[in-house]
């Protein structure tokens, strides 16, 4: 399978993106561990989570903090694979309330908790890729890179991410952490492609650039083709799914890009991980790049 780094890890150039497996409309474990385990057996290396993929609490009221961690722990454990080679990527700082409710938190202390707790969660010593999950607009983001810093430095984390940040936060991101940012995740998609900018110093700075959403999130992925013409054009004419052109084309921006998708089924994955076997000519990717 083809690869790409994040920092001095490489990693499958698609990666699985767990969110739809623990929010709203969550399928039963048994089917998650199952979309798991199909994209590890495809040679799947990077794992995308946070410690805010959750609902708001389940039917009783429990706290759901983590859900998708505790998941992801669980597929691990039960995969009769080598995982010493898996990357599991989780964020902090974006918090969800028992009612489901988004807040922010960036402060120092809370992020460094967090990390301790989602690497419990996760049954590991040291989380593999760590990212702040978005800025908070109270702290100032030196301050809450700070604690990255002095969590790699800890040893409590391996890499340092950031998440929905924009040109100056890269900057200022690897200028606090003295060269070693590894990764910025922001939502990148046909629909949206505000970070294009942001994408393009990744490459610059040789930064892994993972989109999020990268097939127009889950509520849209599947409307690809109908909202994106230009996309199902090009998937007729290959004859796979438009997703896969999505896909193929995201990866062809940079060789920094490592796409995300989220998954809730094997046959998802599997068809998603179908984009690194295709090969789109020069004026496809013209006609897709200049496509709204």
């Amino acid at each position: 399978m083809q690869q790409r780094s994040i920092g001095d890890v490489r990693v499958s150039a698609i990666g699985l993106g767990g969110m739809p497996m623990s929010v709203e409309g969550r399928p039963d474990e048994d089917r998650s561990v199952a979309t798991i385990h199909a994209a590890l057996d495809a040679g799947v290396t990077l794992i995308d989570t946070a410690d805010a993929y959750h609902l708001g609490a389940d039917e009783v009221g429990h706290d759901e903090t983590g859900h998708n961690e505790s998941l992801i722990a669980r597929a691990l454990r039960t995969w009769g694979g080598d995982t010493s080679g898996i990357l599991v990527a989780t964020k902090g700082g974006h918090l969800r309330t028992q009612d489901g409710t988004w807040i922010l938190d960036g402060r120092p202390e809370h992020l460094k908790r967090a990390a301790r707790e989602s690497a419990a969660r996760l049954g590991v010593e040291a989380i593999g890729l760590y990212q702040h999950h978005r800025p908070d607009p109270e702290v100032p983001y030196a301050e809450t890179i700070g604690a990255l810093a002095e969590l790699l430095d800890e040893g409590v984390i391996r890499l340092a991410g950031i998440s929905n940040a924009d040109l100056d936060q890269i900057r200022l991101a690897n200028e606090v952490l003295g060269g070693r940012l590894a990764a910025v995740q922001n939502q990148f998609s046909p629909a949206f492609r505000s970070s294009l900018p942001e994408l393009d110093l990744c490459a610059a700075l040789g930064i892994a650039f993972l989109p999020w959403s990268p097939l127009g999130g889950m509520r849209h992925a599947g409307e690809l083709a109908a909202r994106h013409a230009a996309f199902d054009t090009v998937a007729r004419r290959h004859g796979v799914s438009p997703q896969q052109v999505c896909l193929a084309w995201e990866l062809a921006l940079s060789p920094t890009v490592v796409p995300i998708p989220g998954a809730s089924r094997p046959e998802t994955i599997r068809d998603s991980l179908g984009a690194l076997d295709l090969t789109l000519t020069a004026e496809e990717l013209a006609s897709l790049n200049a496509a709204g």
